[in-house]
């Protein structure tokens, strides 16, 4: 039976209304008069009008041509550095970081601008991967609305010196009086920063280092210390995976370090003829997550349900062992067949769980312990420095805080009052500390509650240094001169301590003095300094762990608090942090606003996911507003994949002082879990609304259910390479055209995907929209199916509507040889190249759009008014800092023209231009579109056709690829090779 895929409950209910959800037609016509009433457009034209401007035209074009522009604004250097080339661009090695969110860098400046970033390839942490948000941490730096642009005293500007004088004399009154002072911080992966605050607290002896942070990893540092006597987050080996067997546990989008867990299990994900072995993922949870829709079985179950099983799953392991069970429990699932395949992987299997609960971690590592994990897929070697949160001490310190026992309070990159469950009461805990400031770069609602706000730099502003894992350094360094009056933390307390060194003169002699000595190959100091601040990363010898003994008592003492977290109800929630929001900090960014989530393809809010079973159960209809726990309110979104009885709601959303595209979008799920535990028990939910409208693309662009995605199992692939790729043979024998075939003499470009290793991240969507100037058009536009993305991420369903499976699919313009969009043009603005690249003129282009009418493949994006310049659309290129962001070498498009994916052509012609002054050829791999230069799993691959040793050319080849749509024999230089599962028999 053919296998049929689906994107929404609409087609698979075949409702007879299946865009119920559209905009009506008068709120169109409404928003339209509401943009465009400006003088010029409420004033008809007569044809005398018409001559008289054509004539003004011809008059300018002939008379003016010669005359100068004039200059608008001034050149960026009074003396301009010898090294820079205008126009020519510059790359930097940084780092991003913030707070667990780490990523070495490579930074694309330009006249001075830092425009691009892209992952550092020297990283091994990382190899060049990249993450949705860092590639839009850029964006963040122009942020002209939320952004702090000088110090503030109860909201009123002031000067640094003045700042400086008020803050040292009231923490000099506090020592003196021995009045205590607290710094709460995330973890912080700075070695340098955390050897200045050391030289602080010297000088101030009363004050305290409180980590804290709103995503917490601590409960996996807890209960390696418990069981094994060792405080460390262990690095897991997905690589080296054979079963891998997740609870709860985003890994492939937000958990711990996903760009380097991606890369890890997509390489155990590929097969090949040479290769026809992969792993094996099982998957239990609650909500549908990332890593959840990439797993070869899923099995849906509440939060309560998935400790359940995990204890039946460690006594059924420990009888085996021959040790005490932990408890008795009757999970809904039978785990005796997975007990038995984690024992015939042994040392090949790995389990993780995404739980913050220490209890819940204890039994995770108790279980990798007994299938011989650590050593092989666990190493222990290298663990992560993240995960140093201290809940424990942080409600003390609010407690104090409360009672007027603490004298001063600094925040830095944190906003509890934001973050933290309790929200009125840590305001009142803050107004009632004699000194409250914060560092915020951006607004937020803890910093708009403190006395003192002291901006820090932007990180592409700031210098800096990272420890992610024992012995892997990586450094920040500036790109650009402070845009505002801001002063880096750092550079803060080393003013109060009365240095008079910057903080790069401290960074540069702690690096020379620390980890100079630790390796071997640049002996000279500033030869170190130097040649490591260009590669941008370090690497020295690990401070290994010795073998972890468990202590076999150590599990008997949680069982309380087990007993107390498997009690479950008929309705519990998940929160968790969504791919783009992650804590809420980059809420503002409207490139993360306005990517669509992977799975539910809803950008611009969040809502509370609800199986369809369930909404059935509490007459729900997608849309509802619904109050839970008397806490957030939240539209509810019917999703197919979620467990029964379990509502998914995403952390991030729900900012009240966070800019313009942060303030009023979706609930703060962070008010649900006073606990921390970030799953719990709905006591009680109340319907207060309905009519809630989505922004939701996956319906979009339907290519009418044709075969879209290919896929086949494992054991197929062995006995048959081309399994479920059967009907390419009979396309490209049947379908012929009338057209001769197309010549490409020099290079024919082409891209490639793997279905396998991608993971449906969206990396490759916000990096195309940052390397090609792609507009933000805002929510009500996006409903319109007016989303301006050359790329987008297709999520597929199959099968059963309460679990069923799911495929992610890169789709990008197809730059097919025989395009239909390229006759169909009246004016010949789309043509193709001799290279073979579908290309649009868009000085041409006049807006008819057939040449979207006529796509297949859905690919082409219309300019239905001035996106980059309007307000309205909650664009950052509507203000002369925001625009500093765009590239030069791509047009900025305007009103009435059509566009899409280019190839990255401005990236193709700049290798070819270098090879041509080197004298020599391309290199395959040399040149790599946006997408495919930040995909962290490698799965796309791009390169010339016409080379016989090019990767892309070989992979052509493979039985697994297919063309989307071949019966139309358009030729698309995409191909993708087919899905391949790994089921359990």
């Amino acid at each position: 039976m053919e296998k049929k895929y689906w994107k929404s409950l609409k087609e698979v209910q075949r409702a007879e209304h299946l865009q119920a959800d559209e905009l009506p037609a008068d709120h169109q016509a409404k928003s339209m008069i509401d943009i465009l009433a400006d003088d010029d457009n409420s004033k008809s034209s007569s044809r005398r009008d018409f001559l008289k401007w054509c004539g003004i035209s011809f008059f300018s074009a002939t008379v003016l041509s010669a005359c100068e522009n004039p200059v608008k604004k001034a050149i960026p250097y009074l003396n301009q550095p010898e090294e820079l080339i205008p126009g020519k661009a510059s790359w930097y090695a940084s780092t991003y970081l913030r707070g667990n969110d780490y990523c070495p860098v490579l930074v694309k400046n330009r006249d001075g601008r830092p425009i691009k970033i892209e992952g550092n390839t020297l990283s091994s942490i990382t190899k060049g991967g990249t993450s949705a948000r860092v590639q839009a941490s850029v964006l963040s730096l122009y942020d002209t609305g939320a952004r702090y642009k000088q110090a503030m005293r109860n909201g009123e500007g002031l000067l640094w010196e003045e700042a400086d004088a008020d803050v040292v004399k009231k923490l000099g009154e506090i020592t003196a009086q021995g009045g205590r002072m607290a710094l709460v911080t995330p973890t912080l992966l700075s070695p340098v920063t955390r050897a200045l605050i050391d030289e602080f607290k010297a000088a101030h002896p009363s004050l305290e280092l409180v980590t804290w942070d709103a995503v917490s990893y601590a409960g996996i540092r807890k209960a390696h210390e418990q069981l094994f006597g060792q405080p460390i987050i262990p690095d897991y080996r997905f690589d080296n995976a054979e079963l891998i067997v997740g609870f709860g546990c985003d890994f492939l989008g937000t958990w711990l370090s996903p760009v380097e867990f991606a890369r890890r299990y997509a390489k155990k994900r590929r097969v090949s003829r040479d290769k026809p072995e992969m792993s094996q993922h099982i998957q239990f949870e609650g909500m549908l997550s990332l890593t959840g829709a990439n797993a070869d079985e899923r099995v849906p179950v509440k939060p309560s349900e998935e400790l359940k099983i995990l204890i039946s799953l460690y006594n059924k392991l420990a009888g085996l062992a021959g040790q005490s069970p932990a408890m008795e429990v009757s999970p809904a699932y039978d785990v005796d067949a997975l007990a038995g395949q984690l024992m015939e992987h042994r040392g090949r299997a790995l389990v993780v769980s995404g739980s913050p609960q220490k209890e819940v971690q204890m039994l995770v590592a108790a279980i990798n312990q007994l299938s011989g994990a650590y050593g092989n897929t666990i190493d222990t070697s290298t663990p992560l420095m993240t995960g140093m949160s201290d809940d424990d001490a942080f409600e003390t310190l609010l407690s104090d805080m409360s009672q007027g026992k603490v004298g001063a309070v600094m925040f830095y990159q944190t906003n509890p009052v934001y973050q933290y469950p309790d929200t009125e009461g840590i305001v009142n805990a803050i107004k009632n500390t004699g000194l409250s400031l914060s560092f915020a770069t951006t607004r937020d609602e803890t910093a708009e509650v403190c006395q003192y706000i002291l901006p820090d730099h932007h990180y592409l502003e700031s210098w800096g240094d990272a420890e992610f894992k024992a012995g892997h350094y990586s450094l920040m360094q500036p790109l650009i001169h402070p845009l505002f009056k801001t002063r880096q933390f750092q550079d803060s307390l080393l003013t109060w301590l009365g240095r008079e060194a910057d903080f790069h003169s401290y960074l540069k002699n702690w690096w020379q003095k620390n980890l100079l000595p630790q390796q071997n190959v640049y002996p000279d100091p500033t030869n170190f300094w130097v040649k490591t601040l260009q590669a941008g990363v370090l690497e020295v010898p690990a401070r290994g762990m010795a073998n972890l003994l468990p202590n076999p008592g150590a599990l008997g003492d949680i069982m309380a608090a087990l007993r107390e977290q498997i009690q479950g109800a008929d309705l519990e929630y998940v929160t968790y942090p969504s791919l783009s929001m992650g804590d809420g900090h980059d809420a503002n960014n409207p490139w993360l606003q306005e990517l669509p989530d992977p799975v539910t393809s809803v950008c611009w809010d969040n809502f509370s996911a609800v199986s369809p079973a369930t909404a059935a159960s509490l007459g729900l209809v997608e849309g509802d507003m619904i109050r839970i726990n008397d806490k957030v309110e939240v539209p509810v979104l019917i999703q197919p994949g979620l467990a029964a009885g379990t509502l998914a709601i995403a952390l991030g959303y729900g900012r009240t002082q966070g800019g313009i595209s942060a303030d009023g979008r979706g609930g703060n799920a962070f008010l649900l879990s006073p606990k921390r535990s970030f799953h719990g028990l709905v006591s009680s939910w109340t319907k207060v609304g309905s009519g809630h409208l989505f922004a939701r693309t996956q319906t979009h662009f339907s290519m009418e259910g044709r075969a879209i995605v290919r896929e086949s199992t494992l054991d197929k692939y062995k006995n048959d390479p081309a399994a479920g790729n059967e009907l390419r043979e009979y396309h490209l024998k049947h379908h012929n055209t009338l057209y001769p075939d197309p010549e490409f003499p020099g290079h024919h470009w082409a891209l490639m995907v793997d279905l396998n290793a991608c993971t449906g991240c969206s990396t490759c969507v916000v990096a195309c929209q940052s390397e090609n100037n792609t507009p933000v058009i805002g929510k009500d536009e996006v409903r319109r199916r007016r989303i301006m993305h050359w790329m987008r991420i297709d999520r597929y369903y199959t099968g059963d509507a309460d679990n069923p499976g799911v495929v992610f699919q890169p789709l990008m313009c197809q730059h097919c040889d025989h395009a239909p969009c390229e006759n169909v043009c009246p004016v010949a603005a789309t043509t193709h190249s001799q290279e073979g690249i579908n290309q649009i003129t868009y000085n041409r282009c006049v807006g008819t759009k057939y040449c979207i009418n006529n796509c297949p493949y859905k690919v082409r994006r219309f300019n239905w008014y001035e996106y980059a310049t309007k307000e309205q659309f909650n664009t950052h290129t509507s203000t002369d800092l925001g625009r500093m962001v765009l590239n030069p070498d791509v047009t900025v498009r305007e009103r009435g023209v059509v566009e899409k994916c280019s190839f990255c052509v401005q990236r193709i012609q700049e290798a070819k231009l270098k090879a041509k002054m080197e004298r020599r050829t391309l290199k395959d791999g040399e040149v790599m579109p946006a997408c495919v230069q930040a995909c962290p799993s490698s799965a796309l691959v791009f390169g010339d056709l016409n080379d016989p040793e090019s990767k892309v050319s070989q992979l052509i080849k493979d039985s697994r690829n297919y063309h989307l749509l071949e019966e139309l024999h358009t030729l698309p230089s995409v191909g993708y090779l087919t899905k391949i599962r790994n089921p359990r028999s």
